[in-house]
């Protein structure tokens, strides 16, 4: 396990792959093509990971998904700057996983126990849920996850909060995100559409695609905005709560 607050790397490959959700082979071989940074070596030369490399195997992840190529994968990482955070390679995560269409899929208990590296018990697979991470199923022990959120909820279950706290901010953001995206869909249609495009987009299926189309184009730029802003407010927010440290 990798202690909260910390960046100190404490996870042999073996865990790390358990963690990610693959193979140690998987894990040596994006080392050797450098898609992972090469671990902390320790004592008797074992190799040790961290939270770093757990991020980019997440993102490595929903690139796949996404349907890039190792090839493009490569290029993409390759671009990125170096050095970049746990935080910063989360919120690439998070812009990639928002291109991706939805597709829940299936786990069972001890797929999730690997993934958490320990055994979860019954009120973390409530946080989880209560996240929208998973839902259960008439299986005790099969699950239906949601691979976008689940990285971000077995995060949360190490950080000390109550249920009922981590069920009242998902509503918060559920709230302002819904809202958030109300009024910019009424703006897109109103603004950006508008009865002249609308009039000249023709009607039927080629009004419906020609809208698709440009929805298409603003999606990821709008996401990405959010994402920028939200960070930008949340870092003003910290700086108020405990002083300047919050970079």
């Amino acid at each position: 396990m990798t202690t909260p607050g910390t960046e100190e790397p404490t996870l042999t490959v073996d865990e790390l792959a358990a963690r990610a959700g693959v193979t140690v082979r998987t894990v040596r071989f994006y080392s050797t093509r450098g898609l992972l940074p090469p671990p902390a070596i320790g004592p008797r030369r074992v190799g040790h990971y961290g939270a770093e490399h757990l991020s980019r195997l997440a993102l490595i992840e929903q690139l796949q998904r996404h349907g890039m190529t190792l090839s493009a994968i490569e290029r993409y990482l390759s671009q990125l700057p170096p050095n970049l955070s746990e935080n910063d390679l989360a919120i690439h995560r998070a812009l990639v996983a928002s291109w991706s269409p939805d597709a829940p899929e299936e786990a069972t208990r001890e797929q999730l126990d690997r993934r958490a590296g320990r055994e979860l018990t019954e009120e973390d697979i409530d946080r989880l849920d209560a996240l929208d991470a998973l839902e259960r199923t008439d299986d005790p022990d099969r699950f239906r996850i949601d691979p976008k959120v689940l990285h971000l909820g077995l995060r949360l279950l190490e950080v000390p909060i109550e249920l009922e706290t981590i069920r009242t901010a998902h509503a918060v953001v559920l709230e302002h995100t819904r809202s958030a995206a109300r009024e910019l869909s009424r703006l897109f249609r109103d603004e950006v559409w508008g009865p002249e495009r609308d009039h000249e987009s023709g009607s039927g299926p080629e009004r419906m695609q020609a809208k698709k189309s440009l929805s298409a184009h603003m999606q990821p730029l709008v996401v990405e905005a959010l994402v920028i802003a939200f960070q930008r407010s949340m870092k003003q927010e910290l700086r108020a709560w405990y002083g300047q440290d919050a970079d």
